[in-house]
């Protein structure tokens, strides 16, 4: 066991820590993260127009919804990265405006959500008739973006001997305030958001669950958030906001499951 600023660095960690370089072309500046979520939006956008063919289902609602579905969860998510995880930026009434410096993923979900309600209330389809298309697509997207959270080490958290945990080298206190051997959560995301995409195709390919299947994703990521947060370090700086001992996260999480089970009550009936 070595010493190191934030607490010991455990042996054993399989995964050694690494940063992707920003790449600059011109005036543009291409960032790890950036690019992750680009491709999850992208993948999920694409599964779910594919869904919907297959399920001989007109794909152009769902071509169409992308856009205020993107555009709504962007400024939802930072509004709720500010509000709720970091308050304390608000002191600056410019941040509002880079909506591209912290986006909160359940706030970028929060923004889909009322797009939705907006996009299918305006139109003579139903959000249902599209929901399995639209889990089959979220599941895997959702995965990629948050591999985008791990290679940047993004939601750091509390000190373990974990096998799958991340190695924070001593001089990394420079650069990240914070070293030692931690759970990296963008990591467990992706994985268990991989592994609902795989349940959720299985059971749409034997036809089991119709017209459900957003529903158990709900359940199952609501489950495995929920769960996951209370790993999230708080000796580090820029921790994630704490209410009665919960993150925003979490509380959006009992949403997740009031969501989940009312329709998988009002589907089956």
């Amino acid at each position: 066991m070595l010493a190191g600023a934030g607490g010991p660095i455990l042996r054993g960690a399989v995964i050694p820590y690494f940063e992707l370089p920003t790449v600059h072309l011109g005036p543009f500046t291409l960032q790890a993260f950036g690019l992750f979520a680009a491709l999850g939006v992208y993948a999920a956008a694409r599964i779910a127009v594919s869904e919907a063919a297959r399920r001989k289902l007109d794909p152009q609602p769902l071509s169409d919804f992308a856009v205020w579905g993107v555009a709504a969860g962007v400024i939802m998510g930072h509004v709720v990265h500010l509000v709720l995880y970091h308050p304390e930026e608000l002191h600056d009434w410019r941040r509002v405006l880079y909506f591209w410096e912290g986006l909160s993923s359940f706030g970028g979900l929060l923004g889909g959500v009322l797009a939705a309600m907006v996009f299918f209330g305006r139109r003579p389809i139903r959000f249902d008739t599209y929901a399995d298309a639209l889990a089959l697509g979220i599941a895997p997207g959702w995965g990629i973006a948050r591999v985008g959270c791990f290679v940047i080490h993004d939601h750091p958290g509390v000190l373990t001997s974990f096998p799958l945990a991340v190695r924070f080298p001593p001089e990394a206190a420079y650069t990240l305030g914070f070293s030692g051997t931690r759970h990296d959560l963008g990591l467990y995301d992706a994985l268990a958001l991989f592994a609902f995409a795989a349940i959720l195709f299985a059971l749409d390919r034997r036809g089991l669950l119709r017209g459900r299947l957003l529903a158990l994703l709900a359940l199952m990521y609501g489950t495995s958030r929920f769960l996951f947060d209370f790993l999230r370090a708080t000796d580090v700086p820029y921790a994630d906001a704490r209410y009665l001992g919960l993150t925003p996260a979490q509380y959006f999480c009992f949403a997740l499951w009031a969501y989940g089970l009312w329709k998988l009550r009002t589907v089956r009936q």
